[in-house]
């Protein structure tokens, strides 16, 4: 086909749109160099296409070319579809997953997901800010209170009507918490040292240590060690050095430490002297959890017990050496109240240093408590953890300064 076809619009003349001869002649408006076309030369030319009329401004119009965008619908019945839905014939890949918060739902959604209307926030002035958190001991305090005062009247009968019971006293406590130690090494790391040897020696330690005082301890102590051997020997090798070193351990962080407080007991002002060990430490325990819990903020061993604070060892020591000076001035006979501010000091340093002796224990087998057979306290070694250690320690520094007895 000719170019002049598509030449350019007509002045007058047949429809716009069309630009063939007609049968006047050639186009009005053809170039003079173009040739001349009749009736019969339309017949044998393809007619062009109409195209349809469109605005000159405007709607869809490019207003530079004059040429119509393709963005609108491509029929006039179709109805036009929203800009942020995809159409069909697009490759569509969904998103993995969406999720949709308060904020984004008041946004346009795409890929043409409809999102559910939000449940309406409420209005923070209208609502009362919340409360500060409370502490909270962890434990059922009135249990413990009364399981504490149970064991205290159990204590000082025994003390001041016959020291033999109390030494009976004493060695149940050490059976009863080799059991649970004993046990739970089992249980969490698979570790069986012998009870039976430990359980028999541990009560021998503490009638030796009240008769025969450190000498008898001592002896008691290493003839335990020799039959927790000599026992584990009846089972198979495998573990053998695990279970015996256990074994050891067991006899001496159990009974040989508890021994002091029989050899306390032995001097003849030993129920007294008993009373200010276990005064003190139960008074240094309630000062670092008092003070601790209202003004505790800066961790004391957050790796091994992350409720014991600084503060709360101050109030420790503080408690303690009050409670020392006036038990030693009007307790310990020949006693004065400096020497119960150091005894004070000792007792809450032992004290603590042994709650977190056995929290380290307990942080390895991966439990909480080491029993459950005193409600609110956990098992018996809860609460000999801070008794242990301090023992000894008082033991000597009554020596120090008062004698033997």
């Amino acid at each position: 086909m000719n170019d002049s076809s598509w030449g350019s619009p007509p002045q007058t003349g047949p429809p716009a749109g069309y630009w063939g001869p007609t049968d006047q002649g050639p186009a009005q408006g053809a170039g003079p160099a173009g040739p001349t076309y009749d009736a019969h030369d339309a017949q044998q030319t393809r007619p062009m296409p109409i195209v349809p009329d469109v605005p000159a401004h405007g709607g869809d119009q490019d207003d530079d070319r004059g040429a119509a965008r393709l963005s609108g619908p491509l029929f006039r019945d179709e109805t036009p579809q929203p800009p942020y839905e995809v159409r069909q014939s697009q490759p569509y890949d969904p998103p993995q997953a969406p999720s949709y918060g308060p904020d984004d739902m008041q946004q346009t959604p795409s890929y043409g997901a409809v999102p559910q209307n939000p449940e309406p926030m409420p209005d923070s002035s209208s609502q009362p800010a919340s409360a500060p958190q409370k502490k909270s001991a962890g434990r059922d305090l009135s249990a413990a209170i009364g399981v504490g005062v149970g064991l205290g009247v159990v204590i000082v009968a025994s003390l001041f009507v016959v020291k033999a019971v109390f030494v009976g006293v004493i060695a149940v406590a050490v059976v009863v918490g080799l059991w649970e130690l004993t046990r739970r090494l089992e249980e969490r790391k698979g570790i069986k040292a012998p009870l039976v040897p430990l359980a028999l020696g541990g009560a021998a330690m503490v009638v030796s240590g009240y008769v025969r005082g450190a000498e008898g301890a001592w002896v008691a102590m290493a003839l335990t060690a020799l039959a927790v051997l000599v026992w584990r020997m009846t089972e198979p090798p495998e573990g053998y050095l695990r279970d015996v070193t256990a074994g050891v351990f067991a006899a001496f962080y159990v009974p040989f430490l508890a021994t002091f407080v029989a050899m306390m007991l032995a001097a003849d002002d030993g129920h007294r002297r008993v009373v200010t060990f276990l005064l003190l430490t139960v008074v240094s325990d309630t000062g670092a959890y008092a003070i601790g819990w209202r003004f505790g903020k800066h961790k004391l061993a957050p790796r091994i017990s992350p409720g014991k604070t600084r503060e709360g060892l101050l109030g420790a020591v503080s408690f303690a050496m009050a409670a020392g000076a006036l038990c030693m001035q009007f307790l310990i006979e020949d006693g004065t109240w400096w020497q119960g501010l150091i005894l004070g000091f000792a007792v809450a340093a032992s004290a603590t240093l042994g709650d977190l002796g056995e929290s380290m224990i307990k942080r390895d087998l991966g439990i909480k408590d080491m029993g459950t057979l005193l409600p609110g306290h956990g098992g018996i070694m809860d609460r000999l953890d801070s008794l242990l250690p301090t023992a000894p320690v008082v033991w000597l520094l009554m020596v120090i300064f008062v004698g033997s007895g």
